[in-house]
């Protein structure tokens, strides 16, 4: 279920940066790596809150920095098991 997810996020991250799924890593950063600005950051969280149905303050933004902390802020507020 947890790679499900993150392969799920990857997905709408690429989406929003114009890029391929597979060009994302897990650790790539978004701003250093594909040059993501803020209102990519603020599109990302939308999409997400849409696809999972919660409430992710914008302040969260700053911990939201790679996949993987994507996926973990994500599954704080989502409330999913390990």
């Amino acid at each position: 279920m947890t790679e499900q997810r993150l392969n799920e996020i990857r997905e709408i991250v690429a989406d929003v940066l114009e890029m391929e799924p597979e060009e994302i890593t897990d650790d790539g950063n978004f701003v250093e790596e594909y040059e993501a600005d803020s209102l990519g950051a603020i599109e990302v969280l939308s999409q997400l809150e849409r696809r999972y149905n919660v409430d992710i303050p914008q302040e969260e933004l700053a911990r939201m920095s790679d996949l993987r902390s994507v996926f973990e802020v994500v599954r704080e507020y989502a409330k999913w098991e390990n």
